[in-house]
């Protein structure tokens, strides 16, 4: 048998903790998530896309999640703006996420508008440009859905630097909120003798949350009796030709596909 180190205590305290955290999202957001799905439900049905955007360095993480994904909706469009991706830099990335203005250029250059739907990913919920993407969205006339941590939204200063000027918090803004419950800080474990927490949580609580929905949605659109398509593993036997089957029906509406 190996011998049990520190480290794989803290590795599996941390697993326990991710997995508790997902656990409170599965229990505690069960009926937001069934809304939400709801919705969702009825764009896919009705053949229109479901945009989701992630304005945030590793938020941008969340937007990918279900976009072109094995066993994701292909009617996913997601809103994949250079600006924050922290392939052009991270330092720029957090500038420009907490540049005023800036979520709403995104916004009116995706032309979103009435009978839309926008889902915002955003760990902490509060920085400037994912507020304009959403006051800029509602103004337009789309139904918003919001995934971000409720918990760390409330906690953060009005006068922190990446606040919107208007200091308001994006589960207050959009139509459906989902709690993703990552705490202030987002990193999880303290190890002995270091300063600073490690090993972060947010991207798993936004995956599992965004996944949830997507299960939630296909489940109840299979009770309407209507087959969605979805995404296979291009890795996957069979799967270029399972996926080429529908491409010609989203190429031209899907913007970053």
């Amino acid at each position: 048998m190996p011998e049990i180190t520190d480290a794989d205590a803290l590795c599996a305290g941390y697993l326990s903790d991710v997995t508790a955290l997902m656990q409170s999202i599965l229990v505690e957001e069960r009926d937001v998530l069934d809304r939400a799905a709801s919705r969702v439900a009825d764009q896919v049905a009705a053949d229109r896309l479901v945009h989701v955007y992630g304005p945030g360095g590793h938020s941008n993480l969340a937007a990918q999640e279900i976009f072109f994904r094995a066993g994701g909706l292909m009617h996913v469009s997601a809103i994949l703006d250079e600006g924050t991706l922290l392939s052009n830099g991270a330092l720029r990335s957090m500038a420009v996420e907490r540049t005023p203005g800036y979520g709403k250029i995104v916004i009116d250059d995706e032309r979103l508008g009435e009978g839309d739907l926008l889902i915002l990913t955003n760990a902490y919920g509060i920085n400037a440009a994912l507020i304009d993407a959403a006051l800029a969205a509602r103004q337009r006339g789309a139904f918003l859905i919001g995934f971000s941590s409720h918990g760390h939204a409330n906690q953060s200063a009005s006068s922190h630097p990446a606040r919107h000027p208007s200091k308001q918090n994006l589960h207050d803004i959009v139509d459906i909120a989902v709690d993703t419950k990552v705490p202030i800080g987002d990193a999880l474990v303290s190890v002995e003798g270091v300063a600073e927490n490690i090993a972060a949580v947010s991207t798993f609580a936004n995956a599992f949350a965004l996944n949830c929905l997507v299960i939630r949605t296909v489940a109840k659109l299979a009770e309407r009796g209507v087959e969605p398509p979805i995404w296979r593993s291009g890795n996957a036997p069979g799967g270029d030709e399972a996926n080429g089957k529908f491409l010609a029906r989203f190429r031209d509406r899907v913007r970053w596909l």
